[in-house]
């Protein structure tokens, strides 16, 4: 189901254009819409499988978008190309030559209050929380309440930083290590508590960096490669919130920075990242299992890039964004785990780096980065919605 927000968000022109539609016929009181059908077909000619008595059409294929939605339990059949949708209202249809459904569709919500890069996020109880980041951005802590639709400032990180990474577990959010500002790497790691609106000084890392990841398992926390005072690592060390306090497992086998971490069914999964530069971007793509402190090396990644980030939804993890000396990537890959196999998913629509991800209900928000190389920031809040059949 899209909300209101999502509806008028949609990235699509023809989808717009058939909400808008959608939205006259019922008067302007729009709420919320479902997607019965959303596949991408090609048509006979150019009545668009739709034909009207007495009309004449081009015998030409014709690509689009095959769509139908509900509201209060009616169903609207749109046709789609381009920019354009037509609703298809009488019974001589026909089927179209190809048809694929579409894995999702993207929308863009209302953005963060403070336009960063090299930012964390992490989401507790429908709300995430969008930390630190380049510039102004640097002691933000800014919330936004997904059913609400709505940010709000929150107390400040105690310390500024960029490049950090975050989690959430037993009721708290956790930011980790990070840059100060200047590139060098910090120890730092505290925890806020929402309730309060307080942040707390816990033990730090015993392997102060930047540009890392981190994720839980467990209830124990993993932070994960990034930049040292002597460079790039493959560390991994773990922290248990009990006990404020760290041990080293196994590291990576290979040493890298910004990367894209993300946690599914106990596993860690690794994907992208660089060694010194983005001109030496990596498609490596490892997992670690922390109950046997071991990883293993699974299918590289289709697009190697690095200031990425990722996801875990609909028993898969999505490898979004980056940066490469060529510009920055649109590029939107899911990796299954249970066939080891990468599959191109619609891109964002808008190319970023240093951007930071939180999935819930099969969404994916994809918030703040940079659109240029470098220390360049938005307050963007893009959201992939999975539409069903994405689902393991």
């Amino acid at each position: 189901m899209l909300s209101v927000a999502e509806s008028r968000g949609l990235a699509d022109p023809g989808l717009r254009a058939a909400i808008e539609d959608l939205r006259g016929l019922v008067a302007g009181n729009l709420g919320p819409v479902e997607i019965l059908r959303l596949e991408a077909v090609t048509w006979r000619d150019s009545s668009l499988g739709c034909s009207q008595p007495e009309m004449f059409y081009a015998q030409v294929l014709t690509a689009g978008l095959w769509l139908v939605l509900a509201h209060q339990g009616q169903e609207y059949d749109y046709r789609v190309v381009g920019e354009r949708a037509v609703r298809c209202v009488q019974g001589d249809t026909s089927e179209p030559l190809e048809r694929q459904p579409v894995p999702g569709i993207w929308t863009r919500l209302a953005g963060l209050p403070t336009p960063r890069g090299e930012v964390a996020a992490a989401e507790l109880n429908g709300k995430i929380y969008v930390l630190g980041g380049f510039g102004a951005g640097a002691t933000a802590n800014e919330e936004y309440d997904i059913a609400a639709g709505t940010w709000r400032t929150r107390a400040p990180i105690p310390r500024g930083v960029d490049h950090p990474a975050a989690v959430a577990v037993g009721g708290k959010i956790y930011l980790i290590g990070g840059f100060n500002g200047r590139w060098a790497p910090l120890a730092g790691v505290w925890a806020y508590e929402p309730e309060g609106d307080t942040w707390t000084q816990k033990a730090g890392l015993p392997t102060p960096r930047g540009a890392l990841g981190a994720a839980v398992v467990d209830g124990k926390i993993y932070a994960i490669g990034g930049v040292s005072a002597t460079g790039d690592v493959g560390t991994t060390e773990v922290y248990d919130p009990a006990t404020d306090s760290w041990s080293a497992r196994s590291p990576m086998p290979s040493v890298r920075d910004h990367i894209a971490v993300a946690e599914s069914q106990g596993m860690i999964y690794v994907a992208g990242g660089r060694f010194g530069s983005f001109a030496r971007n990596l498609d490596g793509n490892q997992a670690y299992d922390p109950r046997t402190d071991t990883w293993a090396e699974l299918a590289p990644l289709p697009t190697p890039r690095s200031g990425n980030t990722a996801a875990a939804a609909a028993g898969r993890i999505f490898v979004l964004g980056g940066e490469s000396t060529d510009g920055t990537f649109d590029a939107n890959e899911a990796y299954d785990p249970g066939n080891n196999t990468w599959t191109a998913m619609p891109p964002m629509p808008t190319a970023r780096h240093g951007l930071a991800a939180v999935a819930l209900n099969n969404r994916v928000y994809v918030l703040a980065g940079g659109p240029r190389v470098g220390g360049s920031v938005s307050s963007l809040n893009e959201v992939f919605i999975l539409l069903p059949g994405t689902s393991q």
